[in-house]
């Protein structure tokens, strides 16, 4: 076997050991652990959705016998409050679709892989962050 040969067979077999010892994948107890923590975060956050989604089209109490000026700034107030129980329902709609999405992440065993770099984004970052879809490498270079 000549030098040249030689030398290139040893990186191939480095760079075969590495790629192998690299975890590329969650295995089904690790992703069981993220579908668990999804589902509670999932529950909640259907249970804020509903009230904030209530609150905002709820109009509260009748200011019919109450003084105009009071009445027209209570109203005023009211409003207020349902435009950011209705910000509110929006977001928390989003966190809900995201969360789906995660499931069925999940579900495929797709789920962890970052979508830019294709490296599996850290446990630490999913539990913190379980609908994400991107590591933090690639998150910090998409605000740039």
């Amino acid at each position: 076997m000549d030098l040249g040969l030689r030398q290139s067979f040893f990186i191939i077999h480095y760079l075969y050991k590495v790629m192998a010892e690299e975890k590329v994948a969650y295995t089904d107890e690790e992703l069981l652990e993220f579908k668990e923590l999804i589902e509670k975060k999932l529950e909640k956050a259907r249970a804020n959705y509903n009230l904030a989604r209530e609150a905002a089209t709820s109009y509260g109490n009748d200011i019919n016998d109450t003084s105009p000026t009071f009445a027209m700034l209570q109203d005023s107030a009211g409003n207020l409050s349902r435009t950011e129980n209705g910000l509110n329902a929006e977001r928390l709609l989003k966190f809900i679709k995201g969360l789906e999405a995660a499931l069925v992440r999940i579900e495929t065993k797709r789920y962890g892989i970052c979508k830019v770099t294709g490296k599996l984004i850290p446990k630490e970052r999913l539990r913190a962050v379980p609908h994400t879809t991107m590591c933090i490498e690639a998150k910090l270079g998409e605000k740039k």
